[in-house]
């Protein structure tokens, strides 16, 4: 019994002031008791005196405090039984918890606050607003410690029409479910959408799979037939190696024979030579056999052959133009697996930042540049020369116009920017296989080639030998864009901002090289790093 009595709410005998056992505690005339310090001390401070701080019952003039010796004697017991009557310590109310603004001393966490009292209360504190009829219209809400940010002051409200709290609620009540109902329906497309890429993938895996499966059954019957070729020029080869070294050796083994019969007549002819009667001689001489006439000529005329040499070279041939079929098969693959666009394609680029998410690095290729083309700075930079440089003879070399193109193919999207110096440079996308010779393999005069002609004064785009004139102001560096796959081509001056300068929209069929084309010596252009 006495542990159950230990563990007996303490709360109906706390002082509602500090919230603990109390001290010499007096009851007021409403009936509410308070340690005879709190509330004196509450009423000396309150702008509005003698008021009890539960009921807000107001006594005037301030009533005489006598001694509750009833809850005296209760405390006392309550003590005795080992109750502790101080609250624990996570009701108090930390730095980032709202306080009670009733509690003295240490105060505990508010649970609520009121939007007509502009106070927050804890749980005891809070109790009259339960139980007082005036104090349950108030409107309460979570613990704040920005009360005063929801009343707005007088002032604020001359010269304006004013509605109340209630019915403003009202209005964004209804504004807030109807952007509810919005993020809803887009949560729901969004989730339409997430279920069809879902499927989308799985249909790329399957798709991807099964081009992988057959390719590599093709590729696979191409090295069986190559093998076979092989295995058939190696039977062919060995086929005739035999039947021409039977040859050689059957003439060989003739002509030994022919040897050792024509060594066996000279011996008799030597033997009949060293006869001393000669009368003996006479009569053996005619009984020697003539020679019998020789079925190979008197030598044998060995013509001039390369034997299986010719075989090699033809061999060798085979893969160079296997080479060149692959080469260009592979082109063609590759581009094909890069079409592969799924989703619709992303907006074209806008701003400048935009560009420069599809920023790549380019390098010129020194088997492409013209004699009188000088690269530098990583293959990065071009200069026009007035002497010719000593570059190997090479197929992919221009001889005609002082041009050069980078090694990388370009696909995809993608964007780079040239620094040009001089009096004018053109700047180029051009196709593998443009001409290297020939008026024809300039930049922009076919069509296999599209060019910015930037000039000291002016701006003009080439392709197919057709020029157009574009009047803005003329900058020294100038951005390219791709989207091989949209078949766009953008050309773009850069200054302080970005100026579209031409805009192609066509069907590329193959990837693209960047390019230069300088025309007068001194002239440069510079891939930027981005």
């Amino acid at each position: 019994m006495e542990q159950k009595g230990a563990q007996m709410n303490q709360d109906p005998f706390s002082c509602s002031i500090c919230l603990d056992l109390p001290k010499d505690p007096v009851t007021i005339p409403c009936g509410h008791s308070y340690c005879m310090n709190c509330i004196t001390t509450h009423w000396d401070e309150e702008e509005k005196s003698n008021r009890c701080p539960q009921c807000e019952q107001t006594f005037s003039p301030r009533p005489v405090l006598e001694k509750n010796t009833m809850l005296a004697a209760l405390v006392e017991q309550l003590k005795k039984t080992g109750l502790q009557a101080a609250p624990a310590d996570h009701r108090y109310a930390g730095p980032e918890d709202v306080a009670c603004d009733f509690c003295t001393g240490r105060k505990l966490k508010a649970i609520k606050s009121c939007l007509v009292c502009l106070v927050s209360y804890c749980e005891k504190h809070l109790q009259p607003h339960y139980e007082v009829a005036p104090l349950k219209k108030h409107r309460l809400v979570e613990p704040s410690k920005n009360l005063q940010e929801n009343i707005c002051s007088v002032d604020e409200h001359k010269g304006h029409d004013t509605v109340s709290a209630a019915a403003e609620r009202t209005e964004r009540q209804r504004e807030l479910e109807e952007r509810r109902g919005n993020i809803q329906q887009r949560i729901q497309d969004r989730e339409k959408d997430v279920k069809l890429l879902q499927q989308e993938v799985e249909a790329i895996n399957h798709s991807a799979d099964k081009t992988v499966e057959v390719s590599e059954k093709i590729f696979t019957e191409l090295i069986r037939l190559l093998q076979e070729r092989s295995s058939d020029v190696k039977q062919q080869i060995r086929s005739q190696q035999e039947t021409e070294v039977s040859r050689v050796k059957d003439v060989q083994e003739k002509l030994e024979q022919e040897i050792t019969e024509l060594k066996r007549k000279d011996a008799e002819l030597e033997q009949l030579s060293h006869t001393e009667d000669h009368n003996q001689f006479l009569l053996n001489y005619p009984s020697l056999p003539a020679l019998s006439e020789s079925t190979h000529s008197s030598s044998i005329n060995i013509r001039p052959l390369r034997h299986f040499e010719d075989v090699t070279a033809a061999v060798s041939e085979l893969i160079d133009e296997l080479q060149d079929v692959l080469r260009d098969s592979w082109t063609n693959i590759s581009l094909k697996i890069t079409k592969v666009d799924v989703l619709l394609s992303e907006p074209e680029p806008k701003t400048r930042a935009e560009f420069l998410k599809y920023s790549c690095e380019i390098t010129l290729d020194p088997n492409t540049a013209h004699s009188y083309l000088k690269l530098s700075e990583g293959n990065r930079k071009v200069t026009a020369l007035d002497q010719p440089q000593s570059y190997p003879s090479h197929p992919d070399r221009f001889t005609s116009w002082w041009q050069v193109l980078s090694r990388e193919s370009l696909t995809g999207r993608r964007y780079w920017e040239v620094e040009w110096r001089g009096r004018g440079a053109y700047i180029a996308a051009a196709c593998k296989n443009i001409s290297r010779a020939g008026n024809e393999c300039g930049f922009g005069r076919n069509d296999k080639s599209w060019a910015l002609d930037c000039h000291q004064n002016s701006f003009t785009f080439w392709f197919n030998n057709t020029a157009t004139s574009i009047s803005v102001p003329q900058s020294s560096r100038v951005g390219v864009y791709l989207d091989h796959e949209a078949g766009i081509l953008s050309f773009h001056s850069i200054s302080e901002s970005m100026t579209l300068l031409h805009r192609v929209q066509t069907s590329f069929t193959e990837p693209l090289h960047a390019g230069v084309w300088l025309y007068i010596c001194g002239s440069s252009a510079e891939f930027s790093k981005l």
